[in-house]
């Protein structure tokens, strides 16, 4: 641990993978939009109320940043346009990172200041945490910014009039809506492809995060845990699924870059917090790999524009009903 927290450290060990020729399911009409959540490995909500030293949060940070660099070069090399969302934080803190994100062409967008759920705000603290954001990653990027998602996925019915300001606050699209059953986020009843969503008195287009769909039951395949969890040709399918579905015209994929770093240090979880956050972690690179190579991609800013050209054709819904 203590080679793991010195100035100097390494590179995280990345695996090198050599995906196979790319598959035509993914090269149809279907935009899938591939986004990332920049935030440190300590700040999940798994880890909500440890106490992680300040040298490990800089191991954490350090790592975090040269994970993304590998992505940025990963991204690179199959020419593909991501959406990274991305805590004010880590813009005010470094950032050249968000500089070479947007110089790569990549969309920037927010993740809020320094990753709390909206569930623990007040509409005035939350109006100040996004503000805060938005213009730390504008000053950063040198580009608007006119996508959010909460951190975990934290706007849920309770948490409805923050579409209000989010509209207010002059963003374009939200993806924060997860359509599934959990216990710590979850609008279940909520469309599964792209909708407007109404909050207390606004409206604002809403990418939600993919899912599988199974007579009533909405299986999440959109990313993180369920990405490293599922066997890959679930995720797929539902992609390949989804090109049927008429009534779909977009998909969300959402990761994390300390779920590409294997050799991280571990956080002192238990029980089930420990199980989703590593289940499979030393083959996400891999996947990643096979998902890249398999499917073509926009950004999410390029999809919500697509959408809201047609926007008399997308369902509507309302978080207050």
């Amino acid at each position: 641990m203590k080679e793991e927290m010195s100035p100097a450290i390494a590179r995280p060990a990345l695996e090198e993978s050599r995906p196979g020729p790319a598959k035509p399911v993914g090269n149809g009409a279907l935009p899938v939009v591939l986004s990332l959540d920049i935030e440190e490995h300590y700040r999940i909500e798994a880890a909500a109320g440890l106490d992680v030293p300040p040298s490990l949060q800089v191991v954490y940070r350090r790592r975090m940043a040269r994970t993304t660099d590998w992505l940025l070069e990963k991204l690179a090399s199959r020419n593909i346009r991501a959406t990274f969302f991305i805590l004010g934080q880590i813009a005010k803190g470094d950032p050249g990172l968000i500089r070479a994100i947007a110089g790569a062409g990549h969309e920037v967008a927010s993740h809020g200041w320094d990753h709390r759920r909206i569930l623990t705000m007040d509409r005035p603290q939350f109006v100040e945490d996004i503000r805060r954001s938005k213009d730390a990653l504008e000053q950063a990027s040198g580009t608007p910014v006119l996508g959010y998602r909460a951190p975990t996925f934290s706007i849920v019915r309770r948490t409805a009039w923050a579409i209000d300001v989010l509209a207010e606050a002059g963003f374009l699209y939200d993806s924060s809506i997860y359509p599934v059953h959990h216990d710590r986020y979850g609008v279940p009843d909520a469309p599964r492809h792209p909708f407007q969503v109404r909050g207390v008195e606004r409206e604002i287009l809403e990418i939600p995060p993919a899912t599988l769909g199974l007579g009533r039951l909405n299986v999440p395949i959109g990313g993180g845990g369920y990405f490293r969890l599922l066997p890959y040709p679930l995720t797929w399918l539902a992609l390949a699924f989804s090109r049927r579905d008429r009534q779909c015209i977009g998909s969300m994929l959402y990761f994390h870059p300390w779920e590409f770093d294997p050799d991280q240090p571990a956080l002192p979880l238990r029980g089930l917090s420990r199980f989703r956050t590593y289940v499979g972690i030393r083959r996400g690179q891999r996947r990643l790999a096979s998902l890249m190579a398999d499917f073509s991609f926009v950004r999410g800013i390029d999809l919500a524009r697509r959408l809201i050209e047609r926007s008399e054709g997308l369902p509507a819904f309302c978080l207050t009903s």
